[in-house]
């Protein structure tokens, strides 16, 4: 990965942070943070024994528990990130925050997380040490439905593409707030577990188009010919949003608040490049495509009839 400078890193706890109020020690050193206005946070490094605290530290190298004592299983989170400081933030914040969570430093680690334990959502670095984050985002596509959002320091537009073309549900540039971070893996979640299958829920719904079958349920689309085609989660969204709103104009900023809800920003562009991906697994001739269609200076219309059964 390509090191953040000083001034990068110190911004980035500082955020990371927030209003978060937390003391923490190794054996070398002590780092306390206390707030010093509404998003500021000072810290002081000692040596020695650090006094005890009520905030109770996450263990991001076996994974997190939640603060937060439900009947509900907690979601579990995996973090990808080369840099141990990040990592270390990253995982207080999600644990904080009521997740569960578990830490790579790169692809082979996160292998071996993914083969002992069940992942709900993986936040994704893409400069990471040999086989880099968009490689990986494409491997966990093809293999699973996993939901990813890749993390970029760039953030330049080119990077946000490419890691949507790889399957990302969602990206977030660093430095970004305690808040935002939060606030996308909770969005995320929410698009992916929302239509879940239900074992008690009976018999699943399956929205028919042009051949097409989406079985809400399963998240699961079949083609005409019987091939099952595999969608990101974003995707899937995507193509439900448009089912259940047959014929209907959608403006990219409604299309965005149907799929991402209030996280997306009203620049945002991802919904054209999903709507790219999704042509070009449900139309004959993607130039030319005959069920979502572009309406100028409008957004799009999914042209097709469907029909619930």
């Amino acid at each position: 990965m390509t090191p953040w400078h000083d001034g990068e890193v110190a911004h980035a706890r500082q955020i990371l942070y927030g209003l978060v109020t937390c003391a923490r020690s190794t054996r070398s050193r002590e780092i306390t943070a206390t707030p010093q206005g509404s998003d500021t946070i000072s810290y002081s490094r000692t040596a020695g024994a650090l006094p005890r605290s009520n905030h109770r530290r996450t263990a991001p190298e076996d994974g997190a528990r939640s603060p937060v004592r439900s009947m509900i299983q907690p979601a579990h989170i995996l973090f990808v990130e080369d840099d141990s400081d990040i990592r270390s933030l990253v995982a207080e914040v999600l644990g904080t925050g009521g997740f569960r969570v578990s830490v790579a430093r790169d692809g082979r680690e996160m292998d071996r997380v993914l083969q002992r334990t069940r992942i709900d959502l993986i936040l994704l670095d893409i400069m990471l040490p040999g086989e880099d984050g968009l490689s990986l985002c494409r491997r966990i596509r093809a293999s699973g439905a996993v939901p990813v959002i890749m993390l970029t320091a760039r953030g330049s537009e080119i990077e946000r593409v490419i890691g949507l073309e790889m399957g990302a549900d969602d990206y977030l540039t660093k430095p970004f707030s305690s808040h935002e971070l939060l606030a996308r893996i909770r969005a995320v979640l929410r698009r992916t577990q929302a239509l879940s299958p239900n074992p008690s829920a009976g018999r699943a719904v399956t929205l028919t188009f042009a051949g097409w079958a989406l079985n809400l349920a399963a998240r699961r689309l079949q083609s005409p010919d019987g091939t099952r085609i595999p969608l990101t989660g974003a995707e899937f969204d995507l193509l439900v949003a448009f089912c259940e709103r047959p014929n209907r104009v959608l403006s990219r900023e409604q299309l965005l608040d149907l799929t991402r809800g209030r996280t997306a920003s009203p620049l945002d562009r991802s919904i054209d490049i999903q709507i790219s991906r999704l042509r070009r697994k449900i139309e004959e001739n993607p130039r030319l495509p005959a069920l979502i269609q572009t309406v100028r200076a409008e957004g799009y219309v999914f042209t097709a009839e469907v029909q619930s059964t």
